[in-house]
């Protein structure tokens, strides 16, 4: 065929391919299941090739469908990045963002250089407070806190709620035969400042909440993430930002068993600082790197 097939036509093809099925890509996109479906009839009959076979009630790609759907997909998404790319353009100046530790170490830094292949032209500092919900520094454009979101007079946005859950390492899950919690007493447990969260968690669990005042406390959180992956104790996890060694094996749930926190993540910006463009690239970028749900 000579001429491009809709680009409507091809975003329908692609959700499809990757949900599986017409109304998960007609929610995605907005649209009514019987226009999804009427456009990847339409694609269908311009490229001259079966993008789908019938299977029962269900419908799926065919292989040409489906290779060809991963070719769709790889160029809406160099169109994708060409937007990003030259929208970037012109966005400079210098941007300070404070975080707390654990974040930073663990989900933030990870990433950080998507951010900076994007907006070049950005002098980007990352600096850390003393305490989690800390926004009192006057050198800082953008706040990224955990606590409850109060900051009078700010722009307060929430980025992720958190759930805690037991974290070890698989050494210590084995020698201390973490099966049920009514054997986390034998382990030291690992606490950030308070034990508010494991006193939270072992209601939850049904045990005794003294049970929690034993063990050690950390200051900063990469400290007790530190105890941690050393199999020195069990840490009452924050799993948002402890998927990556939760991923990789390095620190596992010993229970199915979370606490939905009282705090959150937020970002926060200061007034003054609402007409630097370096923030709002920033903040457009950190909830493109947000996990749904």
């Amino acid at each position: 065929m000579s001429r491009v097939p809709s680009t409507q036509a091809l975003r329908a093809l692609e959700s499809f391919a990757r949900h599986g099925t017409v109304w998960q890509a007609a929610d995605e996109l907005c649209l009514t299941r019987s226009a999804v479906s009427h456009q990847l009839r339409l694609l269908e009959r311009d490229l001259g090739f079966r993008l789908m076979n019938r299977v029962g009630t269900r419908v799926e790609l065919t292989p040409q469908g489906m290779a060809y759907a991963q070719d769709i997909r790889s160029a809406l998404a160099l169109i994708s990045g060409s937007a990003t790319r030259n929208a970037a353009r012109g966005i400079s100046g210098a941007l300070t963002v404070s975080c707390p530790a654990g974040f930073a170490s663990s989900w933030l830094c990870p990433r950080i250089a998507g951010f900076c292949g994007a907006f070049p032209d950005v002098l980007l500092s990352l600096v850390t407070p003393r305490r989690l919900d800390d926004t009192s520094n006057p050198d800082v454009d953008l706040f990224i806190t955990f606590g409850y979101g109060n900051a009078p007079g700010m722009e307060v946005e929430l980025l992720k709620e958190v759930e805690f859950t037991p974290l070890c390492s698989p050494a210590l899950l084995n020698r201390l035969d973490l099966d049920v919690p009514e054997n986390l007493p034998d382990a030291p447990l690992l606490h950030l400042g308070t034990t508010e969260d494991w006193e939270s968690w072992f209601r939850l669990a049904g045990l005794p909440e003294e049970v929690a005042q034993g063990g050690i406390r950390f200051s900063d959180m990469n400290l007790v993430y530190s105890a941690a992956l050393a199999s020195q104790g069990v840490a009452m996890g924050d799993e948002f930002i402890c998927q990556q060694a939760m991923a990789s094996g390095q620190l596992v749930r010993p229970f199915d068993l979370s606490i939905l926190s009282p705090r959150s993540y937020f970002m926060v910006l200061p007034p003054e600082k609402s007409g630097n463009p370096a923030s709002a690239a920033f903040r457009g970028w950190l909830r493109g790197e947000m996990p749904e749900g």
